[in-house]
């Protein structure tokens, strides 16, 4: 049986380090008993930038909804634009920047849902608490 999910019945959240929002699609917050495959969609606003990070037992693949932002890596930077998807894979250093004026959006998604996340840059990382 299919199910439809309007957002407002998603786990919402906002950043505790920028402006960023997230929205949950595919994990234990939503109830379809996923167990190998996590998604979120993540809004970063003009200026905001994540923490440098890793997931040691993760693949992580974004899929770009809208606007443009970089994505940083241990070996390289890269544009990222609406319709283009990118690959971090276990192990690798990676993190978002928005230089933009307008949204960029994408969706993440991680195979297998990763145990834990690794900041690089003592004292910088973000959590995440419910959106108001």
């Amino acid at each position: 049986m299919s199910k439809v999910f309007n957002a407002v019945e998603l786990p919402h959240y906002a950043s505790t380090r920028d402006t960023r929002d997230r929205l949950d699609l595919l994990t234990e917050g939503v109830p379809v008993n996923a167990r190998q495959l996590r998604a979120d969609r993540i809004v970063y606003h003009p200026g905001d930038t994540a923490a440098a990070h890793y997931h040691s037992d993760s693949n992580h693949v974004f899929w770009v909804l809208s606007g443009t932002g970089i994505l940083h890596t241990d070996s390289a930077s890269v544009r990222l634009a609406a319709g283009t998807s990118a690959l971090v894979g276990p192990g690798e250093v990676h993190w978002f920047e928005n230089d933009s004026d307008d949204n960029f959006s994408f969706v993440e998604f991680w195979a297998p849902p990763p145990t834990e996340t690794i900041w690089t840059v003592d004292g910088d990382k973000c959590t995440w608490a419910p959106a108001s």
